[in-house]
């Protein structure tokens, strides 16, 4: 097997990695070919937000977004008490909002949630944003998919800055792609942290993923990760990863 799907658990990642991995693959949402990113770069793999498209799949989404959080706080990574989870639109809208539901009524941690508008709305409720109204001293937590270059925060966070003095207190993502995101060699993540100062998780990075992939098999028996795929994945880290 190629060294990228290696990880220091014989048995190919944490429990919730394990977990989080086989619900990418059986979703759909973690797609293996020929994929041109926002980046502009040619991926061999791809992972889609839009395959969790029904209520089992984003309630199941919700509740991994609610145990890595959880995790966080037990760790000292997130603070215990968090006001509202923040989902930039489109994509982080359904994210912010499941979560919301898992930490509030499965884990007893009552949260709110907040999203932005495309465009601000100047009738009805007016304003740039939906949900729970920020207000100073608020501890918000934003939540999104996959980072590959950081742009979806960088657009969000003056938006929420804007709209209150407000603490962010961290990101949370489902996979973070490990990727080079400027010319100092730093990945998205890395970057992120540098620029803005709060922490960025996720429920697992893509190696993880990898090698949770390679020790499970499909109906037929047939590894949902070969060499082949392996191959093809760690050449395209080779050239691009951080």
């Amino acid at each position: 097997m190629a060294a990228l799907v290696k990880s220091n658990s014989p048995e190919g990642g944490s429990k919730l990695q394990q977990a989080f991995t086989r619900f990418l693959l059986e979703s759909g949402a973690l797609r293996f070919g020929d994929f041109t990113l926002k980046s502009g770069r040619r991926s061999p793999y791809f992972i889609n937000a839009g395959a969790f498209n029904d209520g089992q799949k984003i309630a199941l989404l919700g509740e991994f977004y609610a145990q890595r959080i959880l995790q966080g706080m037990e760790q000292g990574q997130l603070p215990g008490q968090v006001d509202t989870v923040f989902g930039p639109a489109y994509k982080g809208i359904p994210l912010a909002v499941s979560t919301s539901i898992a930490l509030s009524c499965t884990h007893a941690h009552p949260l709110g949630y907040t999203f932005d508008r495309k465009e601000p709305k100047d009738h009805g409720d007016g304003g740039s944003l939906v949900g729970t109204q920020l207000e100073d001293g608020m501890r918000v937590l934003l939540v999104d998919d996959v980072m590959t270059a950081g742009t979806a925060v960088r657009e969000c966070v003056p938006k929420i800055l804007a709209a209150a003095k407000v603490q962010i207190v961290g990101l949370v993502l489902s996979v973070d792609r490990m990727e080079v995101a400027n010319d100092s060699g730093q990945s998205a993540v890395e970057s992120v942290m540098d620029e803005f100062g709060f922490p960025v998780l996720s429920i697992a990075n893509i190696a993880q993923v990898f090698a949770a992939a390679s020790t499970m098999a499909d109906a037929q028996g047939k590894l949902m990760m070969d060499e082949e795929l392996a191959g093809r994945a760690q050449a395209y880290l080779d050239q691009y990863g951080a």
